[in-house]
């Protein structure tokens, strides 16, 4: 509960107040409190903080990223969590992974930017662009469809949105372009930081995600989700004793991964900032 006073309450006062600091401060701290308030929202998708799951998604469901609904995702995430199709490209909802026919798709320049979002530059440059933009025009086939839901989940969002711009845009005066880029493209690439090595095809189920050890600064903003083959295996635990029984069963849980294990993330950055992760098509697809 402390958590969601402090991100709910630091947000509306760096907003209120945004004129009066530095213009840097603003855009890392409102970067950083995007980033968090998604931490936020996937732990009440998991059953956080309270036994009622309705009071939970309210806590989750206000729009501060402005383009992901609070419901799509839950469903979208939840599906992810069916760990037997983790990284596979039509089962798994957030997989980085390209079939066959949807590479050769894309054609030379498709491919091109795809190959760089596999390097950890790319999948923080431009990752959040091609993330948001591939997401909103799927939403778009499916309310041109008639998907069932998809027009009622959309019209709650955009009040949500609506009334979130309100209050930046015309009660606390921040440009729509400061908020856009520097709040929301910024905390969509510190998300995207978080997933770029949480998953990895292996041929071993139990071997297709990883660890990111010894996080001081990024732990608490990613509420220790780097610890993700914890999560995966007891989804159910709180973030705040995830690095407890994560310590208590560090060596079950790595031989479990295969030594899938980063050294925090400038292990990662040192890994794979110019580097492809993975080839992007999926072996299982080919």
């Amino acid at each position: 509960m402390a958590l969601i006073v402090t991100i709910y309450g630091g947000f509306l006062a760096l907003t209120w107040w945004w004129q009066s600091l530095p213009l840097v401060l603003v855009i890392a701290a409102g970067g950083w409190l995007i980033a968090w308030h998604c931490s936020l929202q996937h732990e009440v998708i998991h059953g956080h903080p309270t036994r009622s799951q309705t009071v939970n998604d309210d806590i989750g469901a206000i729009p501060l990223s402005l383009w992901l609904p609070y419901e799509i995702y839950c469903e979208a995430h939840l599906t992810h969590h069916r760990d037997e199709h983790l990284t596979d490209p039509i089962e798994d909802p957030e997989s980085s992974y390209f079939t066959r026919n949807a590479w050769e798709r894309m054609g030379r320049i498709g491919q091109a930017l795809a190959r760089w979002n596999t390097t950890l530059f790319g999948r923080l440059a431009i990752g959040p662009a091609v993330m948001i933009l591939s997401f909103l025009a799927q939403e778009w086939r499916y309310l041109r469809t008639g998907k069932p839901g998809r027009r009622k989940i959309w019209g709650f969002h955009l009040l949500g949105v609506a009334i979130t711009l309100v209050w930046v845009c015309a009660i606390c005066k921040m440009p729509l372009w400061l908020y856009v880029f520097g709040f929301v493209y910024l905390g969509a690439a510190l998300t995207r930081l978080r997933s770029y090595a949480e998953h990895r095809y292996s041929q071993h189920v139990d071997e297709r995600t990883a660890i990111a050890e010894n996080s001081r600064i990024f732990g608490p903003l990613f509420l220790f989700n780097n610890l993700h083959v914890l999560h995966h295996l007891r989804p159910g635990i709180p973030w705040y004793r995830l690095q407890a029984v994560y310590t208590e069963n560090r060596e079950t849980l790595i031989l479990s991964n295969g030594g899938l294990v980063y050294n925090g993330y400038l292990d990662i950055v040192a890994r794979f900032f110019l580097r492809s992760h993975d080839d992007p098509r999926h072996p299982e697809h080919a």
